[in-house]
């Protein structure tokens, strides 16, 4: 048994970005705890209390889905965690990395489009520093429809180099993204069913398999 900490920018990144993983980690009796960093409403311009209500609901019944029973919320502002000094977001994370103790940690790409994304970035591998006794081990990326394929070409591109078989869970994964019904969005959309149904299989074939997550891996001790 393993214990994971899922570091994601908003509810619903987690599901998109590493579902399956997720699933297959509480499926072999992991630890997993998931932590939302910004509330992903207060942006929108017709946001109301009841909408972070209904997404917190959403979230409930994701997580069931996927098999979590911890998750934390931490509230920064939405799409403007640039405007939060860096230190006051990495503070509440280290306290969250000492009291789960994960051996790996799943987060956002340093290249994504949304700007929150890359502050949750920043924000691990600050908290996450290689120091003596450290417990994590692993840190890897997973790659968010609408986001990570959305940014600048060429820039800081997302190459997925560690590939995990999600055959068996994405009916799953697929359930937890019918609990966010919100915020996906009908076909030809890049945060479609259909599309992540088909990236799913992209990435699965790419490596020899049916279905898979790719990530890209930032740091691994053996």
């Amino acid at each position: 048994m393993s214990n994971i900490l899922i570091v994601a920018a908003h509810a619903d990144d987690e599901t998109l970005g590493c579902g399956g993983t997720i699933a297959k980690h509480c499926a072999r009796g992991d630890y997993v705890h998931v932590v939302f960093m910004a509330d992903g409403v207060s942006s929108r311009d017709d946001a109301k209390s009841s909408e972070v209500v209904r997404r917190e609901n959403s979230v409930k019944k994701a997580l069931a889905e996927l098999g979590v029973d911890e998750y934390h919320f931490l509230d920064f502002p939405d799409n403007r965690m640039d405007q939060v000094a860096l230190l006051d977001v990495v503070k509440p994370l280290e306290k969250i990395v000492s009291e789960v103790n994960p051996r790996i940690i799943y987060t956002h790409h340093y290249g994504d489009l949304n700007v929150d994304h890359r502050i949750c970035h920043q924000a691990v591998m600050t908290a996450c520093r290689p120091v003596p006794d450290s417990c994590v081990q692993e840190i890897l990326c997973f790659e968010v429809m609408s986001s990570t394929e959305w940014a600048t070409r060429g820039v800081m591109p997302f190459i997925p180099n560690v590939f995990v078989d999600i055959t068996e869970q994405w009916d799953v994964k697929r359930k937890a993204l019918e609990m966010y019904e919100m915020e996906m969005r009908p076909s030809p959309h890049s945060r479609s069913m259909r599309n992540l149904e088909a990236l799913a299989i992209y990435r699965g074939h790419s490596c020899g398999l049916m279905m898979a997550e790719g990530f890209e891996i930032v740091r691994s001790i053996r």
